[in-house]
């Protein structure tokens, strides 16, 4: 049984005090910050990332409200990786956000970026191609919601050396094409938080089509159980090295 590191690279923490408007779990069964992250300690998890979400679309104003309770998470939770918002309504204000974010509070991970519930931007509209130029330059991946292949390839094509890291499989007929869109382009990288890793071999059809140096860790949590993607993961034939690339090694190499 694999006893090593393990980062779960897609969360949506939440705090006491933003409860009901940024806890997006289904069932409210995790209803506390201090719950929320015990969970995940449970599990053996000795680090997670991810983007504090609200319910509907939000301002630029309001998402960087989000970035700084994300910080503010951080300095409670020292195992709490920030993922942060960008929004194309303003494109200089957004490169600014990076610019501070990296630089004055050393985030090292944006999204993941929801544009279909936040309304954040269509991620290969012109004004958010403009964004990731300074996500580029600063190397800063970049996690995102899209069910769409030609949106994603387009970043893709557009961005070659900006790490472009997309979450989900989603189901099979669509994870398979996904899996193959990832192999093709050297900068793309899935996470296999929310649907996919329950169908049984799916882990290790990714690794032999992507190889295991492109997929992460994720579970979604508190939408998704982390412990039965866990389970999901230690369940499938996967050597130790590529367990190790899947739950901390390419993590840890796109943000160092």
């Amino acid at each position: 049984m694999y006893q090593g590191k393990m980062i779960d690279s897609h969360i949506h923490p939440f705090t006491d005090d933003l409860n009901e408007s940024i806890n997006i779990a289904a069932f409210g069964v995790t209803k506390s910050e201090e719950e929320f992250f015990a969970e995940l300690k449970k599990c053996g998890f000795s680090k997670v990332c991810g983007s504090v979400l609200r319910k509907g679309p939000a301002t630029f104003e309001e998402i960087k409200g989000l970035n700084r309770t994300a910080l503010a998470l951080r300095e409670r939770h020292p195992e709490y990786v920030p993922g942060i918002h960008i929004h194309e309504a303003d494109v200089e204000g957004s490169c600014k956000e990076l610019e501070d974010m990296y630089h004055l509070h050393h985030v090292r991970w944006i999204g993941e970026l929801v544009d279909y519930a936040l309304k954040t931007g269509i991620y290969n509209s012109p004004k958010m191609m403009q964004i990731y130029e300074t996500a580029r330059d600063l190397s800063m991946p970049v996690n995102i919601h899209c069910s769409d292949l030609t949106v994603i390839e387009d970043v893709l094509k557009n961005f070659p050396t900006l790490p472009l890291v997309v979450a989900h499989p989603e189901d099979v007929g669509n994870a398979k094409k996904r899996f193959e869109l990832i192999a093709k382009y050297p900068n793309a990288h899935i996470d296999i938080s929310g649907t996919g890793l329950f169908r049984w071999g799916m882990l290790r059809y990714a690794v032999n089509i992507c190889g295991s140096e492109k997929i992460l860790f994720g579970s979604d949590f508190p939408i998704c159980s982390p412990g039965m993607n866990l389970g999901g993961v230690l369940s499938e034939p996967l050597t130790d090295s590529e367990l190790e690339n899947i739950f901390f090694r390419n993590f840890e190499r796109l943000t160092a």
